[in-house]
């Protein structure tokens, strides 16, 4: 007898000892399904099940993966089922009561009446549950329920936030497709990684864990079967892990896969990069003139430095002439500058000396290419334009100081420009 079939047993079997054992003493008492009460404690673990006409996997599914987990563990299993014709959110309501009353596992079952779709329906799985960890799997054994334990010994590591079971890293498979179906998801992975820039191996699996805090701010559209790529995409930094598992074709009920979730997975993936591209878009120039805003900060503040150092030099410490108590003045603002913007504008926090002077060289030539220009500017628009002065200065500034810094951007602190 296979393994996971004498679990099974050996859980039915405690399952109606202990249930016999409560009924003789009277601490069996009727609980409604619908009492939010039942389910408002936090647990470490929750276990999303969507259904569509399952009636023939999801008894066996609930009793392997519940035998999977300890009797004492602190987890849930969330059935949503999608109106099933066959019954299936039925079968799953009873089996439900069964293990409540025997004191087992939580199984929670969601009827949706009206909305159909896999995406929605794990989003309101992963809405209703409370596990500090979230899996999601499908009821087919297509995903054995065996890996579950290995992608929560991985999501316990600090360097990761979600687990990927991966039919394409080292080690993982796929039985029973025909050369049709692989050709799709390959052509659909493909996709994903070359549209979206996704770097892992298997975006379109339907098999992961996540950390809840990884999905708090995000805005799902869930249209589609893999919302796996949704979450990839708009979860920013989060660090991601596969691993390997064997991906086994259903051997009961139908697929699922036809040419409307072909369109819903074009859609999704466009929503996807026109969402990816905007933010961007939006990251890059916050960042270009966060940038630049500092830049000039720092030049405001070179002013006061110069200012005060050139009036130092040239009245309270000595009597310097006072070009050269200016020149002073201006060293010190260059170089006061320099190691501001170094460390606050471009967040550069190497302080390598000999990079560190290289930069310093180079900022000093910028900053002195950016003057003559100025003075340049200043005689064209002056002296041989005869422009006054006042809004010819504000020019020679403002094209003196945007070019000073892009030049320190792009060649000092090596840079992209626009970014």
């Amino acid at each position: 007898m296979p393994r996971h079939r004498a679990d099974i047993l050996v859980h039915r079997l405690k399952l109606n000892i202990l249930i016999a054992t409560r009924l003789e003493k009277g601490q069996i008492q009727t609980m409604s399904l619908t009492k939010p009460e039942l389910f408002t404690r936090s647990r470490s673990l929750s276990i999303i099940i969507p259904t569509y006409n399952e009636s023939q996997n999801i008894t066996k599914m609930l009793d392997i993966v519940s035998a999977s987990l300890p009797p004492t563990s602190n987890a849930e299993i969330v059935v949503v089922d999608d109106n099933s014709p066959d019954g299936t959110g039925r079968i799953a309501e009873e089996y439900a009561g069964r293990s409540r009353s025997a004191g087992g596992l939580e199984i929670r079952v969601i009827s949706r009446r009206d909305q159909k779709g896999l995406s929605s329906a794990i989003l309101a799985g992963i809405r209703a549950s409370v596990g500090e960890a979230v899996v999601v799997m499908d009821c087919d054994f297509s995903h054995p329920p065996e890996t579950i334990a290995k992608m929560l010994e991985e999501l316990k590591k600090a360097d990761c936030d979600i687990v990927v079971a991966s039919r394409y890293v080292e080690g993982g498979s796929i039985t029973g497709w025909p050369f049709k179906r692989k050709l799709i998801s390959k052509g659909a992975t493909k996709i994903a990684q070359r549209s979206l820039g996704i770097k892992i191996k298997d975006p379109m699996s339907g098999f992961f864990a996540f950390r809840r805090h990884v999905i708090r701010n995000i805005n799902f559209d869930a249209i589609g079967y893999k919302i796996l790529l949704e979450i990839l995409v708009k979860a920013r930094g989060a660090k991601v892990r596969e691993i390997p598992y064997n991906f086994t074709d259903r051997r009961s009920g139908t697929s699922k896969l036809d040419r409307s979730v072909v369109l819903d997975y074009i859609k999704s993936v466009w929503r996807l990069y026109r969402y990816g591209k905007t933010m961007r878009e939006r990251r890059t120039s916050v960042r270009f003139f966060s940038k630049a805003g500092r830049f000039y900060t720092v030049g405001a503040s070179g002013l006061l430095v110069n200012y005060v150092v050139s009036f130092l030099f040239g009245v309270v410490l000595s009597n310097l002439w006072d070009v050269y108590a200016t020149m002073i003045g201006i060293l010190f603002s260059m170089t006061s500058n320099f190691f501001l913007n170094k460390v606050w504008t471009f967040e550069d926090m190497d302080m390598n000396l000999k990079k560190t002077l290289r930069q310093y060289g180079s900022f000093l030539m910028f900053s002195g290419i950016g003057a003559a220009f100025q003075l340049g500017m200043i005689y064209l628009l002056v002296d041989l334009r005869h422009m006054s002065y006042a809004p010819s200065l504000f020019i020679a500034v403002a094209i003196a100081s945007i070019g000073n810094f892009v030049l320190n951007k792009k060649w000092t602190f090596k840079e992209k420009v626009w970014g």
